[in-house]
């Protein structure tokens, strides 16, 4: 990316970062930034996740208080558990970084990260410090403080289980290491030569909190009302956090608009201890940057006189507000001021400055058409505007009031360009962290992006603009659209199904693997393509074609179950040659997409799993309600099933007869109110000799409405888990069907199971339940309630917490040959 487009540094270290639409300031809102200019004091608050952060105190802290306000989460939320859609691991903290960026939007602040990868629930600090690598988390936040230079500190949790989480614990026992450590130039000496100086926050802070019965805040605790009401921006504390809040969809944090007194607490865990304020003895004027004399009574007499309904009668005071600061030495307050009195002076310009591409997806190798586009919409005297991009400089003008002004511009993208990519999955995780080479990239919340640099002369004066390039389209419902610009491959190569599976008898059995080639730019050449396994190629074929530019080709490749030993596992994968394309072409392209956040993609190399094991499995047909997402499906496909996906109107008596199992996905009854609505018509389904399965609920509501689920009752409880993923299983009624037909289940079917054993168990169940498995975290009593059974009438109900959602995308033998046997349990119940 650095060798076709220039990057906006500053841009991922401050409130404009881009999510779609840019931003646009009304003269109230440009009024707030310009009394912000004045203060010089900054907050940085740390917890571990996407949701930890306090979402109204932030607002506070940068719309009341006008801190410079920013949030580093130390992950991105990959491990947990996605309520809109089946994306998991890195896709799903792709989804939950962008989250964080648009509730940022709202509530004025910044996002960092660390590179440690949420890898799940943890009980323990200790663990959680283990698997990241603490002294790795560690350089990235003393990393990020040097950058950022915060006032105060203030962390979200404790060190000790009153959090909750370990990596709410470890989160904190990081924070306050590296409020000590960043200071000292003994601690990671490495990091000054990119610039950063060891750097002394005033004090570190621990919000305290009073969630359910965790009460952590007293009132000899500092003590602040943060529920005000803004009358610039027309909201209270409260409802800007609530609407930052509800950014985060993919958990369900949706919340109301909160008005009225709100309180938070905090209590001083190192440096001198506030008594009025949190900035207690802290300089939030210019009086702390040398050579600043005459600066606060400039931008005084700015906010005095500037009229909301026309800013641009303030231009000839910004201008020498800029003139004076870019006079200044270089160094942290200066340059932040700077860059917001540029998106200022633009604002109250009106000038309309944007560069868009033709197409959201740009093949390496081929042209890209981008446009230049202006509009002086208020006409103030513009002598001059040049725009840089790819080593090129364009001008544009003369300007004349409100009138349309594009140019366009056509490149070559070279061959050696690299695809776009999320510069976090560049590499390979290692351990459990992100692999990010460039020191300089660890913290940021995105790519920088491609950008192009608008010089604009006025009044002698140049001012440079950075404006990040976009592609912009209609929708004709939702209107005009902004998406990121992606530089993509000139072949991607996608793989279907994600698994393939065949028993360890399989004699000479055939399966076919679907590779779908899509050609993004005129291939008319010889192609090689191959299937690629187990350090194995072979070739699917060998010849010229003609593949027109946005086609695509499935490719079918038979695999023979003879070419696998019993109980074994390989990635196959297709890989791609041809004389016009430079290194040999085998990545995937994946979108995300969804409303409340930027289109998303990344590379990765698309293998189907192929394994063969020891499975048998007993009845034919399953009707699946899906939940909050899964790929279950397509893991029963694969061992055989014929899978229906049923809604509503589907669950009647008759309908469900033809079944030998009803499976409902994760959270189904948390999510879909017919289900409780319909349970006497799923029980008389297992009554009648049918055989039920739901996986995980997250609790026995769904809104304000207790969930009716079961032939009798039980109680979910989301503090019962087994997160240790390699937790020992007893097994406590092992004559019973379910550890027994048509698979025999050993504690070999619980090896190398990933993240976790089961969530969200269930207690106090009715003695009609028999829980056949018991697991439990090291320290912990025996939990029974991963697997509940219940016989009904000539059928089975089965409640089951353990995380199959996880275990059978992932191709864990032991979670397929376990959910067979919950499957046939009705042929023995």
């Amino acid at each position: 990316m650095r060798s076709l487009f220039s990057f906006l540094v500053i841009c991922c270290f401050c409130s404009t970062v881009i999510a779609q639409t840019p931003q646009v300031y009304s003269g109230a809102e440009l009024l707030l930034q310009l009394k912000k200019l004045n203060v010089l004091g900054s907050v940085l608050y740390i917890a571990a996740h996407p949701d930890d952060e306090n979402n109204s105190l932030l607002p506070y802290l940068a719309k009341e208080q006008l801190y410079r306000t920013a949030y580093l989460s130390l992950t991105r939320g990959d491990g947990g558990q996605n309520l809109i859609g089946d994306e998991q691991g890195i896709e799903l903290g792709l989804i939950r970084t962008q989250e964080l960026i648009a509730a940022r939007k709202v509530d004025g602040g910044e996002q960092y990260f660390s590179r440690a990868y949420e890898f799940g629930f943890s009980k323990s600090a200790d663990e959680a410090l283990r698997i990241w690598d603490k002294e790795k988390i560690l350089s990235d936040v003393v990393w990020v403080i040097r950058f950022y230079q915060p006032d105060i500190i203030i962390k979200r949790f404790p060190p000790d289980s009153r959090a909750g989480h370990g990596h709410h614990a470890a989160s904190s026992i990081i924070a306050e290491e590296a409020f000590i450590a960043a200071a000292d130039p003994n601690r990671f000496p490495e990091q000054f030569k990119y610039g950063v100086k060891p750097w002394q926050a005033k004090r570190i802070l621990w919000n305290t909190y009073n969630f359910g019965n965790n009460n952590t805040t007293s009132e000899d605790q500092l003590k602040i009302d943060i529920g005000l009401y803004n009358p610039l921006i027309g909201k209270s504390y409260g409802e800007i956090g609530a609407e930052a809040r509800t950014m985060h969809k993919s958990q369900g944090e949706g919340r109301p608009r909160r008005r009225g007194q709100l309180y938070e607490y905090f209590t001083t865990t190192g440096g001198e201890q506030p008594k009025y304020s949190l900035m207690d003895g802290v300089d939030t004027t210019w009086n702390r940057i040398a050579g600043s004399n005459g600066i606060s009574n400039m931008i005084n007499d700015i906010v005095n006189n500037f009229k909301t309904d026309k800013p641009a009668l303030s231009l000839p005071a910004l201008y020498q507000l800029y003139d004076k600061l870019a006079a200044l030495p270089q160094g942290t307050w200066r340059d932040k001021k700077l860059h917001d009195l540029l998106d200022i002076i633009e604002a109250c310009s009106g000038i309309f400055m944007e560069m868009t591409a033709q197409n959201q997806l740009n093949v390496i190798g081929d042209s890209a058409k981008f446009s230049i586009n202006i509009n002086n919409r208020l006409g103030i005297p513009i002598e001059q505007v040049t725009v840089k991009f790819r080593n090129e400089m364009y001008n544009i003008g003369p300007l004349k009031e409100n009138e349309n002004v594009s140019k366009p511009v056509a490149v070559l993208i070279p061959k050696d360009e690299p695809a776009t990519q999320p510069y976090w999955l560049v590499n390979a995780i290692k351990g459990g962290a992100y692999d990010v080479a460039d020191q300089q990239d660890i913290g940021k919340a995105e790519n920088d992006g491609y950008t192009a640099e608008f010089d604009v002369t006025i009044g002698g004066r140049k001012f440079s603009f950075t404006k990040k390039i976009l592609y912009k389209f209609t929708d004709p419902v939702k209107g005009e659209l902004y998406e990121p610009v992606q530089m993509i491959y000139p072949v991607t190569i996608t793989s279907n199904p994600f698994i393939l599976i065949f028993t360890n008898d399989a004699k000479n059995q055939v399966k076919k693997l679907h590779y779908t080639v899509q050609s993004n730019i005129d291939l008319k050449e010889k192609i090689q393509c191959k299937n690629v396994y187990d350090g194995r190629e072979k070739v699917v074929f060998d010849s010229v074609v003609q593949y027109a530019k946005g086609t695509a080709r499935v490719v079918d490749v038979p695999f023979n179950s003879d070419w696998l030993k019993p109980d074994t596992e390989v990635a196959a994968g297709a890989e791609l040659s041809a004389a016009s394309l430079y290194e040999h072409q085998y990545f995937a392209l994946r979108k995300i997409s969804y409303d409340h956040i930027p289109d998303l993609y990344y590379n990765f190399y698309d293998r189907t799993k192929v394994i063969k094991m020891d499975l048998r499995t007993s009845g034919k047909r399953i009707g699946y309600i899906a939940g909050a997402g899964d790929k279950v499906p397509q893991a029963l496909e694969a061992m055989g099933y014929e899978v229906k996906l049923l809604n509503e109107n589907d669950i009647t008596d008759e309908n469900l007869s033809q079944f030998d199992a009803i499976i409902t996905g994760i959270r189904a009854y948390n999510l879909l109110e017919y289900l409780s609505n319909k349970n006497d018509i799923l029980m008389r389904y297992v009554e009648n000799g049918g055989n039920m399965i739901v996986q995980y609920l997250k609790s026995n509501s769904i809104g304000q409405k207790k969930v009716k689920v079961g032939p009798y009752p039980f109680q979910v409880d989301p503090s019962s888990r087994v997160t240790e993923e390699e937790a020992a299983v007893s097994f406590l009624l092992p004559d019973h069907p379910v550890l027994n037909y048509p698979n025999k289940i050993t504690d070999k079917d619980f090896k190398n199971w990933i993240q976790e054993r089961s969530t969200y168990q269930a207690v106090q169940a009715d003695p009609h339940y028999i829980m056949p498995l018991g697991m439990n975290d090291k320290g912990e009593k025996q939990s029974t309630g991963s697997l509940a059974i219940a016989p009904y009438g000539k059928g089975n109900f089965v409640y089951a917490s353990l995380v199959f959602f996880r275990q059978l995308p992932a191709g864990v033998p032991g979670a397929y040959r376990l959910m067979a046997n919950l499957i046939a349990l009705k042929k023995n119940g």
